[in-house]
């Protein structure tokens, strides 16, 4: 072994370099032991009836070297050789924090380069390219970089879902084989996006080894664990790849997502503490002396109904309540008066707004709010202008009639004519336009993403990379929302060109609950785009109070999507008052380390916000379902700072009440005047009986000492 150490205060990283390919031999806290002494007490003895050399479970291990695995790379040239490399390394470069290896096979033609950083955030990101040092083509088929666990890692829990039900979590046993999750849909999907944690038996919110691992990319890729006979574990990310669709030729090199590792022994908090700080640490990343700003989005409140009278209206109303920025939905460009035309024609639509947009922007702007716009440049509609021009410019096979998704066709934007002309019109309305914010959709999966004679999936989302890059490169104080069908692309390749991702496209807060919870394991409050909706959901028809849909909102970059022209006054003021408490607390929101709490009762979902300091936090308590026991639990509140005491006072937004009881517990009426934070982390504080489908939100602020 030849062992090349990163370490961070808490985290360290040890790589093996004499393999070729750079094995991970460790990663978590420091280590006293290094070099020759971890590769004697890691030698590992040599089964009977085995190879009489084990195969390395490199980043990415080969069928060369023996791996009875899935391998994690493949290919091959025309004629079928090259089609087993096995790569011998030729150079190492590494600094405090990163190592850069590279390994060739010159048989094969091909050389291997990976990079490995460890940042203090405590996440390690991945990142590998291969190149093709041949003389003909290579076909790669598969590359998935590997990462080995430790043996007590005997449990998964993935994302799951569906539209409007995104990032439910599934808990699964990993004995034996292989489980593998992969999605095909183009796009970074609803149900199988690439997120994993893996962890000891039964681990928490609070408690465990846990790893997270997370790769970065808007298009298909696959999460797959493996237990081998020999006992290894391993964990593989990578894209997945259609036939033959990246053909390398000679100097060509593949580079692949960065894959994000996290690990913590303080249950999945802590690997989701890391990741918030690592996205937190991007110079991209929206700034916390710039408040996010308040959305008033208009599809709920009027859909394809755009009318001039009616919106000023509407943005009447939200400035009224204290909204920042009202965002003009779906319908406003030429032909859209339903989702079945009109996609691809971005310019205003002068049947209905006749003296253009600059009116209503005007209104809005009137009302110290900025104003933002819908677009889905991805898509064409067949009755549109522009399919009618170029019906050759969607993706599809030729010889094949595409199939339709919501009435949508896929532009290839990998041809440079097709790519040049939604820039221009994107280009010229955001130019013509005071427009600080971009709603970017994205609402079907890919079918048959062909190019020519060739598959384009991954070109088709490189190419919408470059698309975003450039437009902010063009216009680089507009803001832009990742949409798609709700949470269908949410990632950090897509979040690391845009400002925010729309969590769903449900408002309904019980569902809301659970997604935001999911979503949250992976991405910090401030990038979750979280709207109170109507009384009635639009996509469930559940009712729920206006308390209970505040509270759920809350936490996230705040919204409203409900027709505030059908509020009552009542409704008004209660918003005006969650509007501007939220002000008040958005910086702690934003800003401060998330805390998902461990509860007894599966229907109580607690979780909150401690400030960098730990001078304050505020925690949600939503009752989900109806409690298990008659008597609700005590919660305890971790990340308080145990030297410190703590007031504490219950907040009930809008009109939130406390459930049937007999008697409530008397500090919620009068608070807590001060308790140590050692006894909130360790004893906690007797919850008051709620009702299902409720939350209240307690406020924790330090006293002096």
């Amino acid at each position: 072994m030849t062992m090349t150490t990163l370490t961070t205060p808490h985290r360290q990283l040890v790589v093996d370099t004499s393999t070729g390919i750079p094995l991970i031999v460790w990663f978590g806290r420091p280590l006293s032991a290094a070099g020759d002494t971890l590769a004697t007490i890691l030698e590992r003895p040599i089964p009977n009836a085995s190879l009489d050399q084990e195969a390395p479970a490199t980043i990415f291990p080969t069928e060369a070297d023996g791996w009875p695995g899935l391998p994690g790379l493949l290919g091959r040239r025309d004629d079928g050789s090259a089609w087993s490399p096995r790569f011998v390394h030729v150079e190492t470069e590494a600094d405090a924090h990163s190592l850069r290896t590279m390994a060739v096979d010159d048989r094969a033609g091909l050389q291997v380069t990976t990079t490995l950083r460890l940042g203090t955030d405590g996440v390690v990101t991945v990142q590998a390219a291969v190149e093709n040092v041949g003389s003909t083509d290579w076909v790669l088929e598969r590359m998935a970089m590997t990462v080995p666990v430790s043996p007590e890692i005997t449990e998964l829990q993935v994302p799951e879902g569906r539209w409007v039900h995104e990032f439910h979590e599934v808990r699964l046993p990993w004995r034996v084989g292989a489980i593998e999750v992969a999605n095909r849909r183009g796009r970074t999907s609803h149900d199988k996006p690439p997120m994993v944690f893996a962890g000891q038996a039964s681990f928490t919110n609070e408690t465990g080894r846990v790893w997270g691992a997370h790769l970065g990319w808007s298009g298909n890729a696959a999460v797959r664990a493996e237990v081998l006979t020999d006992g290894r574990r391993v964990l593989q990310l990578g894209e997945i790849l259609l036939g033959g669709e990246l053909r390398l030729g000679a100097g060509d090199v593949y580079e692949s997502p960065t894959l994000y590792l996290a690990w913590s022994d303080e249950g999945m908090n802590g690997v989701s503490r890391s990741f918030h700080r690592h996205l937190r640490s991007r110079d991209s990343h929206p700034s916390p002396e710039a408040p996010r700003p308040i959305h008033l989005n208009t599809w709920e409140a009027v859909y394809f109904d755009h009318d001039l009278d009616t919106l000023r209206a509407l943005a009447d109303r939200a400035a009224q309540v204290g909204v920042e920025r009202f965002v003009l939905d779906d319908g406003w460009f030429h032909g859209r008066r339903n989702d079945r035309a009109g996609l691809g024609d971005w310019w205003v639509d002068d049947s209905v707004w006749p003296d253009g947009l600059q009116p209503l922007i005007d209104h809005v702007l009137g009302h110290g709010m900025e104003f933002g716009i819908w677009v889905e440049p991805e898509m064409v509609n067949a009755d549109s202008d522009l399919y009618r021009e170029h019906p050759e410019w969607v993706l599809g096979v030729d010889g094949y009639e595409p199939i339709t998704g919501r009435n949508q066709l896929l532009l290839d934007l990998s041809r440079p004519e097709v790519f040049d002309r939604i820039l221009g019109h994107l280009d010229a309305l955001l130019g013509g336009h005071e427009i600080s914010y971009v709603k970017w959709d994205m609402n079907r999966d890919l079918t048959q993403p062909g190019s020519g004679a060739q598959a384009a999936a991954h070109a088709q989302t490189v190419a919408v990379y470059a698309l975003i890059d450039e437009l902010r490169l063009r216009h680089p104080g507009v803001e832009i929302e990742s949409c798609s069908s709700g949470g269908a692309r949410s990632d950090y390749g897509i979040l690391g060109r845009t400002d925010r991702i729309w969590t769903s496209d449900s408002n309904d807060a019980l569902e809301r609950q659970r997604i935001q919870r999911g979503f949250l394991r992976f991405f910090p409050p401030e990038v979750m785009g979280a709207h109170i909706g109507p009384p009635k959901s639009h996509t469930s028809g559940r009712r729920h109070s206006l308390g209970f849909r505040a509270s759920t909102a809350f936490f996230g970059h705040l919204g409203i999507e409900w027709n505030l022209l059908d509020a009552s006054e009542e409704d008004l003021k209660a918003i005006t008052s969650v509007l501007d408490l939220h002000k008040e607390h958005r910086t702690l929101l934003h800003t401060g380390t998330v805390w998902h709490v461990d509860c007894a009762d599966p229907g109580l979902h607690v979780f909150g916000v401690v400030a960098q300091d730990r001078t304050e936090a505020l925690f949600s308590v939503a009752q989900l379902e109806v409690a298990r026991h008659a008597t609700p639990e005590r919660v305890r509140f971790p990340g308080l700072d145990a030297d410190r005491s703590y007031a504490v006072s219950l907040i009930r937004l809008a009109d939130t009440a406390l459930g049937l009881a007999g008697r409530q517990p008397s500090w919620t009426v009068t608070g807590v005047e001060s308790v140590g934070g050692d006894v909130l982390r360790s004893l906690g504080l007797q919850l008051p009986a709620l009702d299902p489908e409720s939350a209240v939100l307690l406020h924790l602020r330090a006293t002096a000492t």
